[in-house]
């Protein structure tokens, strides 16, 4: 049986790991290469990196913080923000990136997420959703949960993954740092409709939550999470400890 995993996710602004609600009202939290470090020593699976105003900025990531973290680490990293072609694939991967996650980047060029997987394989290649109801409907918005696109989630991400995406991290903004759990009908409908590897986003407030997540839906792979983590709130030992007790796979 495949292991599920468990992902802290680092939001990176001006240089430092950053938390908000419903993804506003940010407020500054610790270092990203301190809090990478600690991550991958206490047992995390793997690591995301967004540049959370890259796209809005219109700037490339910021490489020299992205180095210093991949250098610290010994866990698959993937990193997001200010993706826009395939030049920005081949630089964050020259730094130390694992997998290299697009969303506001292939809503504007849809190609670019086959042009990627042709050179550096699916695997490489993450979608990441941030989606939101509007008027009942699962809608994405780009440029860090800012502008609504108007296109329907399940059909956005489903088309992404037909064009190469490997792997799809699904952030719901109604449930992102309100921890009262994970978006379980949002995840519900993207697993359904994929093949591919569905990480959970959004909405983690204690360890029973990912108890919740992997038990309703055994077919989303792994569960990511920031404050709770970055705030000490849950450790993933512990978390782990508790998902054994339950059945459900991990890797200790």
């Amino acid at each position: 049986m495949i292991t599920k995993r468990i992902i802290p996710c680092l939001d990176v602004r001006n240089g430092r790991v950053v938390k908000g609600v419903n993804f506003e009202g940010v407020s500054d939290v610790s270092s990203p290469v301190e809090l990478a470090k600690l991550y991958s020593e206490s047992g995390a699976d793997e690591l995301v990196f967004y540049d959370i105003t890259a796209s809005f900025e219109g700037r490339q990531l910021f490489t020299d913080i992205l180095r210093e973290v991949a250098s610290q680490i010994f866990i698959p990293l993937t990193v997001g923000g200010g993706i826009n072609t395939v030049g920005d694939f081949d630089r964050v991967l020259k730094c130390g990136a694992d997998k290299v996650s697009v969303n506001s980047g292939a809503i504007k060029n849809p190609s670019l997420i086959s042009e990627a997987a042709k050179l550096y394989g699916d695997q490489c290649v993450v979608i990441s959703a941030d989606v939101k109801r509007v008027e009942g409907k699962f809608t994405v918005f780009s440029k860090g949960g800012r502008e609504n696109t108007g296109m329907e989630a399940v059909e956005w991400i489903k088309r992404c993954v037909d064009m190469g995406a490997g792997e799809v991290v699904l952030n719901s903004i109604d449930t992102d740092g309100v921890k009262g759990g994970f978006d379980l009908e949002m995840l519900d409908a993207v697993c359904n409709a994929v093949a591919v590897p569905v990480i959970a986003s959004g909405g983690a407030g204690c360890i029973e939550d990912f108890v919740t997540l992997f038990k309703t839906l055994p077919k989303v792979d792994a569960g990511l999470a920031a404050s709770i983590f970055h705030f000490g709130e849950v450790k993933i030992a512990d978390l782990k400890g508790k998902l054994k007790e339950n059945n459900i796979p991990v890797r200790l």
